[in-house]
């Protein structure tokens, strides 16, 4: 999914989102219905920065900006979680290898996110599943990063 389309996904849900020149350290902020992103970021960072603001929207309450507080790490995470399963579903790993992609770069460019954040969405993923999850037919092992698709054999009778 490109920025313009989550723009516009943000919209449909209630969202006023700008632009801003943020500190150099920030990305994005949410707060009661409105996300700022750093305008000085490219439109594959805006698009992994409103995703994950998204998450907050959508799974966080209270301010959460205490990082050292235990409640508010864990709702940090469940939003980047969100913005992980918004932008990468597991599915789409499926499908890439399915075109041929082979390269973490390339996947990045195919998901239309930064290298950063396949990394990012791949370690919580081996984190909540472990070294791999099935899916359907498909077996994606998260270490090393590979998909194996099972092929039933019919036995004749």
């Amino acid at each position: 999914m490109d920025y313009h389309s989550l723009l516009q996904s943000a919209t449909a849900s209630g969202i006023d989102v700008y632009e801003k020149v943020l500190s150099l350290k920030t990305k994005g902020l949410y707060g009661d219905n409105v996300i700022w992103i750093n305008q000085t970021l490219s439109s594959v960072e805006k698009t992994c920065t409103l995703a994950e603001e998204l998450g907050h929207h959508f799974t966080t309450y209270g301010n959460i900006l205490d990082q050292s507080k235990l409640i508010n790490r864990k709702q940090e995470l469940r939003a980047r979680e969100w913005g992980y399963k918004f932008l990468f579903p597991l599915e789409k790993l499926i499908e890439a290898q399915k075109i041929g992609i082979r390269s973490r770069f390339e996947l990045a460019d195919y998901l239309n996110v930064t290298e950063q954040f396949l990394e990012d969405s791949l370690k919580r993923y081996k984190e909540k599943y472990g070294l791999y999850k099935k899916i359907g037919k498909f077996t994606i092992c998260f270490d090393p990063l590979g998909i194996v698709e099972s092929f039933e054999e019919v036995m004749p009778k």
